[in-house]
């Protein structure tokens, strides 16, 4: 078979199937160009999911008469003219192929007026006619400055490729998402959205938390957190999910970089790690961030949908995005809202706002002392002499009582606050192992009565090796036969714990890891199975000295709003919510 070169026009049928893969795509193109013209009005109106007709009206600085065909022209534009642009894009768009691409395989008009009046023909707007690749001659219209580009009969002469398109309400979706998020990147902008002759979305300029809460809802505004960080010239701000807030779909990810809309893994991966401690089993974070850095630090031209890019340096990026969301996410109680009813946005800035008493420390001793009422002069016996939370209140307030020995029930300045004891408790005691873990400083409790438990013998062989290591974390133990081992000491901070099924626990993942393994790839899990152990039981009565020790250890332990397992470890009822429920003041 002999080599031939292609017609120019199945050439820009074969692109068409790289860019528009559905009218959702061609949208995306057509309002990057929009928004790449300066417009500050953009109007879209669809047909049948986009399929039948898509319409684009702008306001931008529009189109010369004599540069009409070259803007249908594969390769043409007038975004980049060198590699040197091209290393550092600063416009959406940039390869010059999406129009004529679109012009390939469906039924175009393409209408504009230049804005520069200067310009031979200016005077007014000029129109042309594009059928299946097939250009007609620019002829004169009416319209004010800007462009308007009509999309008909998408894929009329390539009915192979409509075969594959989704339902109207699916591909209008689709189309709808797309104008969702270049509507949160351009809050500057004016967009107006309707579809089969009923609009669907009207945008008006405004601050970009009012578009947040426009497109996403203020159900994403109330569950999420703000987030401004920088570094060198990398910043990032945006909103960021309540780890006990997330859903199981990813509906709700969006991500731009220099008011790029992207997919980028490793972006993901870094999100997907400040999480990883904070959320639940395979629920997916939710979260709305811009990125910026300078343009020649970023590769844009990796892919022909522009949603995937290559960072310069990606670990440095990831790393950047990694530590703000997670110090955000890790901040104590005193430094967020209610992770089930606070109003957005928090911020990262511990805050101490109240005179923080003098009190017992975890883990829970049943007689300690009542000292951290010392402060405001109330005696130990004297529980009643508790401050009035609703003034100068710390954020979890002051334990009233305990549920089912369950919950701790205390009142803070907004209402109820109800705790998860055992959640919480394990959180502070995660937490401080993690410390002392990282500053190589695990105290060691020894027992007074070395405790003896039979193991099974591959067992015994497999941890032999590692017991020094073990002393590391504060076990010692001894092998004392080939089908037991004596525990002499264990972790201070799990003193309280059942030794027996403390160090059962451990040995099993040691048998089953080696303790270098352990430490090193899976030591957050060995530490969140110590810290279940070592964390207060439910059904333990505890005195109001000791619920309050804990909702001060709570407010001062990084990550406390969510358990070990991401569940949520305490929720707050407000005034208004518990008025309601009561029919108060109707």
């Amino acid at each position: 078979m002999s080599i031939r070169v292609l017609p120019d026009v199945l050439v820009s049928q074969i692109a068409a199937g790289e860019v528009v893969e559905r009218p959702a795509a061609a949208l995306k193109e057509i309002l990057e160009n929009s928004l790449d013209a300066g417009a500050t009005d953009i109007e879209i109106e669809l047909e049948q999911g986009g399929v039948k007709r898509i319409r684009v009206s702008d306001n931008g600085v529009g189109i010369l008469r004599d540069e009409l065909m070259l803007a249908l022209t594969r390769h043409a534009t007038s975004k980049i003219a060198s590699l040197a642009d091209l290393e550092q894009v600063a416009s959406l768009g940039f390869r010059g192929e999406a129009l004529a691409s679109i012009a390939a395989i469906a039924r175009v008009q393409l209408t504009s007026r230049s804005a520069d009046s200067d310009q031979r023909g200016a005077e007014h707007a000029w129109i042309l006619q594009a059928e299946g690749g097939r250009l007609s001659s620019p002829a004169p219209a009416a319209r004010a400055t800007g462009t308007t580009i009509d999309i008909q009969d998408l894929f009329f002469n390539t009915p192979a490729r409509r075969k594959f398109l989704k339902t109207e309400a699916t591909e209008y979706a689709h189309c709808a998402e797309a104008v969702r998020r270049l509507a949160l990147a351009n809050p500057q902008v004016a967009f107006t959205l309707t579809h089969n002759g009923r609009v669907q979305l009207r945008l008006n300029v405004e601050p970009a938390a009012l578009r947040v809460r426009q497109v996403l809802g203020e159900a994403f505004e109330h569950d999420t957190i703000a987030v401004e960080a920088a570094a060198g010239t990398l910043r990032l701000s945006g909103w960021v999910i309540r780890p006990g807030a997330a859903a199981a779909s990813r509906d709700s990810q969006h991500v731009f970089v220099n008011g790029r809309y992207v997919r980028d893994k490793l972006i993901a991966h870094a999100l997907k790690e400040a999480y990883r401690d904070v959320l639940h089993h395979q629920l997916k974070p939710a979260y709305c961030l811009f990125i910026s850095l300078p343009p020649d630090l970023v590769d844009v031209n990796v892919h022909p949908a522009k949603t995937e890019i290559r960072f310069r340096d990606g670990r440095g990026v990831h790393q950047f995005l990694f530590h703000a969301v997670e110090r955000l996410l890790s901040a104590p109680v005193a430094a967020h809202s209610d992770p089930a009813a606070a109003e957005p946005p928090a911020t990262t800035v511990v805050r101490s706002a109240w005179a923080s008493p003098q009190q017992t420390a975890m883990p829970l001793q049943v007689n300690e002392a009542m000292r951290f009422y010392a402060p405001l002069g109330a005696t130990a016996t004297a529980p009643a002499a508790r401050p009035d939370p609703a003034h100068d209140s710390p954020p979890l307030g002051y334990a009233l009582a305990q549920l089912h020995g369950v919950y701790v029930l205390a009142q803070n300045a907004q209402g109820l606050v109800l705790v998860d004891m055992h959640a919480a408790h394990e959180r502070v005691v995660y937490e401080r192992l993690k410390a002392a873990l990282d500053s190589r400083a695990v105290p060691a409790q020894t027992l007074l009565i070395p405790v003896a438990l039979t193991v099974d013998p591959r067992d015994v062989a497999e941890i032999g090796p590692h017991l020094d290591p073990m002393r590391d974390i504060g076990f010692d133990l001894s092998v004392t036969s080939p089908t037991s081992v004596a525990v002499r000491s264990v972790p201070w901070l799990l003193k309280d714990a059942d030794p027996v099924e403390l160090t059962r626990a451990v040995l099993a993942d040691v048998a089953e890891f080696g303790m270098g393994r352990l430490l090193a790839e899976r030591r957050n899990e060995l530490l969140a199975t110590l810290a279940c152990h070592g964390a207060v039981r439910a059904n333990r009565q505890l005195t109001l000295p000791e619920m309050n020790a804990l909702l001060r250890e709570m407010e001062a332990t990084e990550r406390a709003g969510q358990c070990n397992h991401g569940r949520p470890t305490w929720f707050q009822v407000s005034l208004r919510e518990l008025d309601s429920m009561f029919m108060r003041g109707r």
